[in-house]
């Protein structure tokens, strides 16, 4: 069956123009207006991939976003409004796993659906692939997820720091300047003055505990981008 869509946005007429869109692009689309719908929508049946507004009536899209991200792993792209750096950064901290401002291009937003899919789609546990990598006494489980301390405390990732970590641990000590991270982590080229590579990379070295002043795991190089400077082993 297609990919089934779920748009959450009280505003009706841009309900009505997506799911048009997007159906006729090869999507089963549904649509709600808020968190009570969303709610009882992914009761009915499964969704694959959910458009959630920011601005909604009761629980705003950063709450809904949140408590997803707690219960399921559906990929999600929230819409934000035009400007606000600090809603799309906090979205991401949330566990989205991208972000278009508004107003928007529906090919834009077809662009990054097919992306974040694609990404969604790759399975995990294939022969030859890495079931957990082990760096610096840390330890990723790959099937769940789960970045583990050395002292065995369970450290949270949003899906993109997920992301960002697997590339970090599949290709160490190599420098990724920031196009390819930000290619490889939500599928698109980066904007002039897009520093969202930059503050994903400062969450992420904050959940490794990795002072950006020493950053003994994660080192800036200048004027060419990032790399992990530990061995990693990876465990089949």
């Amino acid at each position: 069956m297609n990919d089934h869509l779920l748009i959450v946005d009280d505003d009706p007429s841009l309900r009505e123009l997506l799911g048009d869109y997007l159906g006729r692009n090869g999507f089963r689309v549904s649509s709600i207006a808020d968190g009570r719908g969303l709610w009882a929508a992914l009761e009915r049946e499964s969704v694959d991939l959910i458009i959630l507004d920011l601005m909604l009536p009761g629980d705003d899209g950063l709450v809904l976003c949140r408590n997803l991200r707690a219960r399921s792993r559906i990929p999600i792209i929230m819409l934000t409004a035009r400007g606000d750096d600090t809603d799309r950064i906090v979205g991401l901290e949330m566990g989205a796993d991208d972000y278009l401002p508004k107003p928007f291009n529906p090919r834009e937003l077809l662009a990054r659906i097919k992306g974040v899919l694609r990404r969604a789609h790759d399975p995990v546990g294939n022969p030859g692939e890495a079931k957990r990598f082990h760096f610096a006494g840390w330890t990723l489980e790959v099937a769940t997820r789960q970045l583990i301390a050395p002292d065995r405390v369970l450290i949270p990732l949003g899906a993109s720091e997920y992301r960002l970590l697997r590339i970090f641990l599949e290709h160490p000590q190599r420098v990724w300047n920031r196009d390819q991270l930000l290619d490889l982590t939500q599928g698109r080229e980066a904007m002039p003055f897009d520093r969202s590579i930059d503050m994903q990379v400062s969450r992420l070295r904050r959940r490794l505990r990795d002072d950006p002043r020493e950053a003994a795991l994660i080192k800036t190089i200048r004027n060419e981008g990032y790399l992990l400077t530990v061995p990693v082993h990876p465990e089949y």
